[in-house]
């Protein structure tokens, strides 16, 4: 699964959404996008910011929603990621795990900073340029005080918060949030008292984190090992290559960033989008022609060219011969006598 594309979107969302009076379907219509992705595990990069997007412009201000659905999502609810930090032994534990786990869900990442009196958590943005929609990330922020308030079972505060834009009733969200709230900053960021960290979670389940957390920690390494960008990219045009209109654009807009950055990130992996179209071109190549049942256009075509001779001049350079003769040669050292 490709990660920098891809993004778990937890069931209790919609759930969610129908204990606030609002229908999934509602959503997702207004998303744009097909009504099966209810039913969806993942979602791209920009059908998750479509979907909160939606969301947004339905519930009306921004601050209501961010406090209705944060307050409202019943812990039943939380996915695997977040029960291992609810049932943490107490809110710093229950803080590094949100941060630690937070990267199996991109594009959100979280920066966790202790300083003097202060515990700042910064949020960030993977894979994409553009900032996410306010919603998204006053939920963010607010979930990480409420995290706190549920588990060690106090009316906690924080000192501080901070949103580049505009986020609906800042007077509704500093009711809330229990402080200033400050609008037209640098980052989107909060500030917690550091001697909150020390509060016990009431909910600390020492048995239930013996399960999570060796899955969670086993998803996080996997995940981790084909966080390759240059994977991604593959990935991408293994399944986007039929029919020829396929360029860097295609890639680039898949994962949220710009031709330029794509480019710089290859490079820093060392490769390009060009030798990696040509390398995924050779490969599919090798195993289309492996099946006798699929004539030498058809192989093309799946494999994005437009005619037959560009594609029986570039299979040449790559392996010296025609594709026919390369299969007739595959198809005798691999025949069962």
């Amino acid at each position: 699964m490709a990660a920098y594309t891809r993004i778990r979107f937890p069931a209790g969302f919609w759930t969610g959404l129908r204990q606030l009076g609002i229908a999934p379907e509602e959503v997702v219509r207004k998303a744009g996008l097909p009504l099966t992705i209810i039913n969806e595990a993942v979602v791209t990069v920009p059908q998750y910011i479509s979907i909160w997007q939606s969301y947004s412009d339905i519930i009306g201000d921004t601050a209501n929603g961010i406090i209705k659905l944060t307050t409202g999502f019943e812990t039943v609810h939380f996915p695997p990621t977040v029960l291992a930090a609810y049932h943490a032994r107490d809110y710093r534990d229950a803080l590094t795990r949100m941060a630690r786990y937070k990267r199996l869900c991109p594009p959100e990442s979280l920066l966790i900073t202790e300083e003097g009196d202060d515990c700042t958590i910064e949020l960030k943005w993977l894979y994409t340029e553009q900032s996410g929609p306010a919603m998204l990330i006053g939920i963010t922020l607010a979930f990480l005080l409420e995290l706190g308030r549920r588990g060690a079972g106090q009316p906690l505060t924080a000192k501080s918060v901070e949103f580049p834009h505009l986020i609906g009733d800042v007077q509704l969200l500093e009711a809330y949030f229990g402080c200033r709230v400050q609008i037209g900053g640098r980052s989107n960021k909060i500030t917690l008292h550091r001697s909150d960290l020390h509060h016990p979670f009431v909910s600390y389940n020492e048995e239930l984190l013996e399960v999570l957390t060796p899955v969670l920690d086993q998803s996080l390494n996997g995940h981790q090992r084909s966080n390759s960008i240059t994977e991604m990219v593959k990935w991408i045009m293994k399944r986007s290559l039929a029919g020829g209109c396929f360029n860097i654009q295609t890639v680039s807009g898949e994962l949220g960033i710009s031709n330029r950055t794509l480019q710089r990130r290859l490079h820093d992996e060392g490769t390009s989008f060009n030798h990696l179209l040509t390398q995924v071109r050779q490969e599919q190549a090798r195993e289309y022609l492996a099946n006798p049942s699929l004539d030498i256009s058809e192989v093309a075509f799946l494999i994005g060219y437009e005619d037959q001779n560009s594609f029986y001049r570039a299979f040449r350079l790559w392996e010296g011969v025609t594709p026919s003769n390369w299969r007739a040669k595959y198809l005798d050292t691999n025949s069962i006598n």
